[in-house]
């Protein structure tokens, strides 16, 4: 098992930023990749970016050059840094970790990141 506790999430203006963390504890040896999804209001769960527990880093193309993902192996946390946010980058932040990524893993509970225009 594994847990997965998200935090950082708030109320942004546009162009501002946001650190999100993501603690997590359990049976961790084998989860290889940890990322961030999110999931605005009637919209599907999308990848946001993933590392892997060598460092390579995936993003998707809407966040590239503003958010950087990055995780301290020794914490057991993953972070991701949102700069110059945009309204369209409101929704829940969800936190997941798993042995590679055509596998679902575990999920954290998600926090909200919302950004006023």
């Amino acid at each position: 098992q594994v847990q997965l506790v998200e935090s950082g999430g708030g109320l942004v203006q546009a162009g501002g930023s946001l650190r999100l963390s993501c603690a997590a504890s359990g049976s961790l040896f084998s989860m290889n990749v940890m990322g961030w999804y999110r999931q605005a209001p009637g919209k599907q769960r999308e990848l946001v970016a993933t590392i892997t527990r060598g460092g390579m880093t995936n993003y998707a193309d809407s966040v590239k050059g503003r958010f950087t993902i990055s995780r301290d192996n020794a914490k057991n946390t993953v972070y991701l840094q949102m700069n110059s946010l945009k309204p369209e980058d409101r929704a829940v932040y969800y936190c997941n970790a798993s042995p590679s990524p055509s596998l679902p893993g575990y999920w954290g509970q998600g926090t909200q990141v919302t950004v006023s225009s």
